[in-house]
C-alpha cells in the first residue's frame, strides 16, 4: 500500500508538495463557492417564482423557473470549449482568477434584479464565468499529481458538488427565515464577498508546466489536429456519456427535490433532529454525497492496479445502483423514504472522483483542458440544460405529480451505467495510450 506523509492528501515529489497541497485547497475553496451560488438558486426558487415569475404566459412558473437554471448552463456550455481552448495556451491560474470575480459580481447582481429578465441575464454571466473556470482547474491538479493518485485528488476537488450544494441549500432556507420578503436577494449578496477574495488568491500561484508528472518535458501546445484524437478515444467518448446522464439526474433531482418534499408533506423523525425537510435534504446531501465522493475516488485508486477498467466499473454499479433507490424513494412513505433518498444520493455521486479521473487520464497533457471543456459542453447539453425544465414540464403536465419525472431519471441513469460498465473495457489501453495520442510527439515517462 502506498506510503502517505500527510494525513489527508496523498504523497507528491516534495519539491512540489507544499505547491500541489496549496493549489488543491485554494481550489476546493473555489470549487465551494462555485456549487453555493448554483444551489442558492435552488433553494430560493419558490421565492423568485412568486416574486418574478408572471402567471398565464406560454411557459408555466415552474418551467419559468427552471430556464433560470438553463440559461446559468447555455452560456456555460457554450463558452466552455472557448475557455479551454485558451486554457491550453495561456495561464490558466490567471484565467481562473479572472473567471472567480466575474461569476461573483455575476451572483450579486442578480439579486438586485427586479424582473424575471434581469435575473435571467445575470444567471447567462455567472454560466460565463464558471465556463473560464471549470476547464482550467482540474487540469491544473492533474498536472500536480501522477495518474496513480488522482482518483482521489480529483475526489477532494469534487467533493464541493455535495458540501457547497448543501451550504446552498441551507443558506438559502437561512436568508428566507431571516427575512421572508427580500432575503432571497441576501443570498445571491452573501457569496460576493469571498468569491472576490479567492479570485485574487489565484494571482499569487504560477501555473505547473503541462505534462509535468507524466512526462520529462512539458507538453508543447496544441494544434487543431490534435483535437480529433478526442473523438477516436473510446474511454472519453463513454465516460462523457455517462456523466451527461448523471448531470441530467443529479441537476434536475437537486432543482426540484425541494419542491417535490413539500408535495409529499415529508417529515423529519424528531429524534434525529427538527431541521425542516429542505434543510434536511441538503444535510443529507453534504454528508452522503461527501462521504461518497470521497470513497468513490479512494475505492477507484485501490482498485486501478487490480481490476481492469476500475474506474468505469466503480462509476457504472454506483449509478446503477442509485436507480434502484430513486425507485424506492417514490413508492416508500415519509420518513421511510429519507433512508432511500440518502441512499440515492451516495450511489449518485460515487462516480465523481472516478468519472473525472478518467477524462485527466485519457487525454493528452496538450489538450486536455479542451478535453474537460468539451465534455462540460456535452454533459450540460444532455444532462442539466433540459432536466430542470424537462422535469418541471412533466410535473405540470401530470397534475403536480413528480413520478413520471423521476422515472425519465430512472431511465436515463439506467442507460449511463450501462454505458460506463461498457468502457471498461477499453480504459486501461486508452490510458497507456494517452501520452502518445498527438502524432510528431514522443512524450517520456518519468518514474
Amino acid at each position: 500500500m502506498e506510503r502517505m506523509d500527510h494525513p489527508v492528501i496523498p504523497r507528491v515529489v516534495k519539491k512540489h508538495a507544499r505547491t500541489a497541497r496549496l493549489s488543491l485547497a485554494l481550489l476546493l475553496a473555489i470549487n465551494l463557492f462555485n456549487y453555493i451560488d448554483r444551489q442558492v438558486l435552488a433553494s430560493v426558487e419558490p421565492n423568485i417564482r412568486d416574486q418574478l415569475v408572471k402567471t398565464g404566459g406560454r411557459f408555466s412558473p415552474k418551467t419559468q423557473t427552471g430556464f433560470l437554471t438553463t440559461a446559468f448552463l447555455v452560456s456555460f456550455m457554450i463558452m466552455a470549449p472557448v475557455f479551454g481552448c485558451l486554457a491550453d495556451r495561456i495561464s490558466r491560474w490567471l484565467l481562473v482568477g479572472l473567471a472567480v470575480i466575474g461569476w461573483s459580481l455575476a451572483s450579486g447582481a442578480s439579486g438586485l434584479a427586479g424582473v424575471y429578465g434581469a435575473l435571467l441575464l445575470t444567471r447567462l454571466f455567472v454560466g460565463v464565468g464558471e465556463a473560464a473556470y471549470g476547464p482550467a482547474a482540474p487540469t491544473i491538479l492533474a498536472d500536480l499529481y501522477p495518474v496513480q493518485q488522482r482518483g482521489r485528488i480529483l475526489a477532494w476537488f469534487y467533493m464541493a458538488i455535495p458540501v457547497g450544494g448543501a451550504i446552498g441549500y441551507a443558506l438559502g432556507d437561512l436568508m428566507n427565515l431571516w427575512n421572508p420578503h427580500s432575503g432571497w436577494r441576501w443570498a445571491f449578496f452573501s457569496v460576493v464577498a469571498p468569491g472576490l477574495l479567492l479570485g485574487c488568491c489565484c494571482f499569487l500561484f504560477k501555473d505547473p508546466p503541462r505534462g509535468q508528472v507524466e512526462t520529462q518535458r512539458p507538453a508543447r501546445r496544441a494544434r487543431f489536429a490534435d483535437y480529433k484524437t478526442l473523438i477516436s478515444t473510446p474511454s472519453y467518448v463513454l465516460d462523457t456519456l455517462g456523466m451527461a446522464a448523471m448531470t441530467f439526474a443529479i441537476g434536475g433531482i437537486s432543482y426540484w427535490m425541494p419542491d417535490y418534499l413539500d408535495q409529499r408533506h415529508a417529515t423529519v423523525p424528531s429524534w434525529i433532529t427538527h431541521l425542516p425537510p429542505k434543510t434536511f435534504f441538503g444535510v443529507i446531501i453534504a454528508v452522503g454525497g461527501l462521504a461518497a465522493t470521497l470513497m468513490g475516488g479512494y475505492v477507484a485508486d485501490l482498485l486501478r492496479s487490480r481490476v481492469r477498467g476500475a474506474y468505469f466499473l466503480v462509476s457504472g454499479v454506483g449509478i446503477l445502483l442509485s436507480v434502484l433507490f430513486i425507485f424506492l424513494m417514490l413508492i416508500a412513505p415519509f420518513p421511510l423514504a429519507w433512508l432511500w433518498v440518502f441512499l440515492a444520493v451516495f450511489c449518485l455521486f460515487f462516480n465523481t472522483g472516478p468519472s473525472n479521473t478518467i477524462l485527466a487520464n485519457v487525454t493528452h497533457p496538450s489538450v486536455r483542458a479542451t478535453a474537460f471543456a468539451v465534455n462540460i459542453f456535452i454533459i450540460h447539453l444532455l444532462g442539466d440544460v433540459p432536466s430542470p425544465p424537462l422535469m418541471g414540464y412533466l410535473s405540470d403536465r401530470f397534475h403536480g405529480s413528480w413520478n413520471p419525472a423521476f422515472g425519465l431519471v430512472c431511465v436515463l441513469t439506467t442507460i449511463g451505467g450501462i454505458l460506463w460498465l461498457w468502457g471498461a473495457r477499453y480504459l486501461d489501453h486508452d490510458t497507456e495510450m494517452s501520452p502518445h495520442r498527438i502524432p510528431g510527439v514522443a512524450l517520456f515517462h518519468s518514474h
